[in-house]
């Protein structure tokens, strides 16, 4: 937000009486896999992974480390996960958070859409269908203008270009409703996970690019990447079954989007994620992940350290541990 829009904020969140929620638009359904602290259930699955040969989570290593570095570089803010990519991070963090407590836990959400084939924009048509996802997901610039900690939207990035869509669309809304951007600019962050590359200063990056101007509308440090292994990041990407079908513009409006999947490659993907859930429950997953967090700078920010520290001493889960079979990514 620039110019008269932003002038009249002077300082404080303006009040207004609570919102009533609004209901959420249709979406990719997708089961609970992990609970939340020591009330939460995750869903039965039943038979529905039946069948399927065992999860060969061969990137574990991998996937660990690059989540505590999301976890620290986000600030140990609460995480939004785009597209369904990173679906194993989610996973993956669901189970090691489960019995951190609340004031220390951060939120896990999904924002399911995909951005491919809106390069030029948003239709006018589907930008209301798109703030509802967003409203839902509770990144409304009223949601965003009021809430504690920080968010970090976190996806594979090749280009960019899905976080830019999404971040002008919330500008966009927060001017029209006149949120008070400096609150929201500081609240938002997005965190890219990338193809591992040289680590030279010279080496492109894609927030560089001269399309990417907006990411120098924010706070240093609240735009930051990630790199992943090709490999896994490949996996992730291009290759891993998933639980439910890309959900791209053409969607949006589809009132079955929230039916359970049914297709082929289900119980593969249901059965890696709930491998995936297992193994983020492990002892042996929560000491790597508050080793990597107080490996990073951002440890001396004390939210990271408190993560940290949770994650290191959560109790055992009782749960039953299913993991798959590990084994480093090739070179």
């Amino acid at each position: 937000m620039t110019g008269r829009a932003a002038r009249w904020w002077t300082g404080a969140v303006p009040h207004r009486p609570p919102r009533a929620p609004r209901p959420a638009p249709p979406r990719p359904f997708r089961w609970t896999l992990a609970g939340s602290g020591r009330t939460g259930r995750p869903d039965r699955i039943g038979a529905l992974a039946a069948g399927a040969p065992p999860a060969d989570l061969w990137y574990l290593d991998e996937l660990t480390d690059c989540a505590a570095k999301v976890l620290a570089r986000s600030g140990a803010g609460d995480l939004c996960f785009v597209g369904r990519s990173l679906d194993s991070m989610y996973d993956l963090l669901t189970g090691a958070v489960e019995d951190v407590p609340p004031r220390d836990r951060p939120g896990l959400r999904r924002l399911p859409v995909s951005g491919a084939g809106l390069w030029r924009g948003v239709p006018p048509g589907a930008r209301a269908r798109l703030r509802e996802h967003l409203a839902a997901t509770g990144l409304s610039p009223y949601d965003l203008a009021r809430r504690g900690r920080p968010v970090a939207l976190v996806d594979v990035v090749h280009s960019g270009d899905t976080f830019a869509l999404l971040h002008r669309e919330i500008a966009a809304w927060a001017e029209e409703n006149r949120e008070p951007w400096p609150v929201i600019r500081r609240t938002l962050r997005y965190v890219g996970v990338t193809w591992r590359g040289r680590t030279s200063p010279h080496h492109p990056r894609w927030q560089q690019s001269g399309s990417h101007a907006w990411t120098r509308t924010l706070p240093a440090g609240n735009v930051v990447n990630v790199s992943l292994h090709g490999a896994v990041w490949g996996w992730f990407g291009d290759h891993q079954p998933k639980v439910h079908r890309s959900f791209p513009a053409e969607r949006w409006f589809d009132e079955d989007a929230g039916r359970p999947p049914r297709h082929q490659a289900l119980p593969r993907a249901l059965a890696e994620s709930l491998a995936v859930v297992a193994a983020g429950r492990t002892p042996e997953v929560r000491q790597a992940l508050a080793r990597g967090m107080l490996a990073e700078p951002a440890a001396a920010d004390r939210a990271v350290r408190a993560l940290a520290h949770r994650l290191r001493h959560a109790p055992r889960s009782r749960r039953r541990v299913s993991g798959g079979r590990r084994r480093r990514p090739a070179p």
